[in-house]
């Protein structure tokens, strides 16, 4: 299964929960997130470690953008980083 890095691109978090350039690393355990954000970027992360390629700008990639459901306050990129 491959590890899929979390990075923190902007942040405005309305509860300080994360800050920009924080890094996660997610293997089989989900990072300390809140919930609406783990829960945006989850079906993301779980396509990334079983092999998928995802549209990510004008090209496919092993790769992710996404913003916080609350008013896109957090944007975060996902990128797969190593394959067991």
């Amino acid at each position: 299964m491959a590890k899929v890095k979390l990075t923190i691109t902007e942040s405005r978090c309305r509860c300080g929960y994360v800050q920009q350039g924080q890094v996660f690393v997610v293997e089989d355990l989900c990072p300390p997130l809140c919930h609406e954000l783990w829960n945006a970027v989850y079906p993301y992360v779980f396509a990334l470690q079983n092999g998928a390629e995802l549209d990510c700008g004008t090209q496919r990639a092993k790769a992710f953008t996404a913003k916080c459901p609350d008013e896109g306050r957090v944007s975060v990129r996902g990128e797969v980083i190593a394959d067991a």
